[in-house]
């Protein structure tokens, strides 16, 4: 039997998904202590509850998510009004060493991935599908790099790339809280009190500012709207005039932190509350729409040695956060939150790493602003810089 659900009905799914998510995640001990995001619990539940449905034969099921890729433009375009230059100037050592570590990994995940294929015997090309274009490149880049690799005669790239793509966004959802979680007792951090916290001039502002109503809502979904509008159209001339792909949410985030800036600049304020609730509920959509419709079942596609290429790729990526880069970060509530979005966008996607923060500083009520700004911008926009043409130059290497 197939079942088919129209936009109305997925969307509707989605929310509910979502909610019971959020419950689980606040009533059920182990998710709490471990800090597992309520998208991925909901949206995960769902695609396991999908997966037995066609193993059994009983139904197969399609959804209409459409509202995906909106959703999560917003969500980006909400981290992008976020990013006032004053927060980044307090964030700049931490920036730096952050996209370090990105770029290391990037490259890393490439090396791990061509010496594993070589170990197993297989193609080395498939060593870097699965390694920084599935993982830290994600659906996004294993779809763009997939033909280009079965141009030069890897047959069925662009399926295992895809099916990478898959477990790394399971995995960096499932271990980027537990991560974090581990290494805040692990180093016996102390949390901060919320003054000590960069969010603190943030909550100062909210106090002053018009209570959360109908008029701000709107303002603010009026000017999200505009940038997203704004944003698509800068990727798109971008990736025509350029050659270079740059995707439409990264399009809108830069925007985004161009009209917070001007509008710092010109005193102009933007109401935090507003931005702080259309933030959560289109990264909530977002997430569990995307964990809704995972393929499992395209996981069967990877054969023994790339299981076994994949778990030494999560195995690497863990010791790399808990060993370096936490370390190097400071080893505070800071680090361990960035711990938490490196593990989710190293493994899945930078909406991976959003949630993992979120659902980590929830846990001990005290945001995380300079991990709010630093991960998206350094996990989203800047590590391309190198990884992209390190992929490039590793498919060509080996091919």
């Amino acid at each position: 039997m197939n079942i088919s659900l129209d936009l109305i009905q997925t969307t509707t799914l989605a929310v509910v998904l979502l909610l019971l998510g959020e419950f689980a995640r606040r009533h059920v001990a182990f998710l709490q202590r471990f800090s597992i995001p309520g998208p991925v619990i909901g949206g995960f539940a769902f695609a396991l509850a999908v997966l037995a449905l066609r193993e059994t034969g009983v139904a197969q099921l399609e959804l209409d998510t459409t509202l995906q890729e909106p959703a999560m433009i917003a969500f980006f375009t909400t981290i992008g009004l976020g990013a006032s230059v004053t927060l980044l100037r307090k964030g700049g050592k931490l920036l730096i060493i952050y996209l370090l570590a990105c770029w290391t990994l990037a490259i890393l995940q490439n090396v791990v991935g061509i010496g594993m294929a070589t170990v197993l015997g297989i193609d080395p090309v498939l060593g870097v599908m699965a390694g920084a274009v599935a993982l830290e490149g994600g659906h996004g880049a294993a779809a763009a790099f997939g033909p280009t690799a079965e141009a030069l005669g890897t047959d069925g790239a662009t399926a295992i790339a895809i099916a990478a793509a898959t477990f790394g966004l399971v995995a960096g959802g499932l271990l980027g809280g537990p991560m974090a979680s581990w290494l805040m007792r692990r180093h016996k951090v102390r949390v901060p009190e919320a003054s000590e916290n960069a969010a603190a001039t943030t909550v100062e502002a909210e106090e002053k500012e018009e209570p959360l109503g109908y008029g701000p809502l709107v303002n603010t979904a009026v000017l999200i709207g505009v940038v997203m509008v704004a944003g698509v159209a800068l990727g798109t001339w971008f990736s025509e005039t350029t050659g270079f792909v740059l995707p439409a949410y990264v399009g809108a985030m830069v925007v985004a932190a161009v009209a917070r800036n001007v509008a710092d600049r010109f005193g102009l304020r933007m109401h935090q509350g507003a931005l702080s609730l259309v933030s959560s509920l289109s990264l909530g959509l977002f997430l569990t729409m995307a964990m809704m419709g995972l393929r499992i079942w395209d996981l069967y596609a990877l054969a023994l040695p790339l299981v076994l290429l994949l778990a030494v790729q999560v195995i690497v990526l863990l010791l790399f956060v808990a060993l370096v880069v936490f370390r190097l970060l400071g080893k505070g509530y800071d680090a361990a939150t960035m711990a938490a979005g490196m593990v989710g966008h190293g493994l899945g996607g930078t909406p991976n790493a959003m949630a993992n923060m979120d659902a980590f500083n929830r846990r001990f009520g005290v945001r995380s602003e300079k991990a709010f700004l630093i991960v998206p911008l350094a996990g989203a926009v800047l590590i391309d810089i190198v990884a992209l043409p390190w992929i490039v130059w590793c498919i060509n290497a080996v091919a």
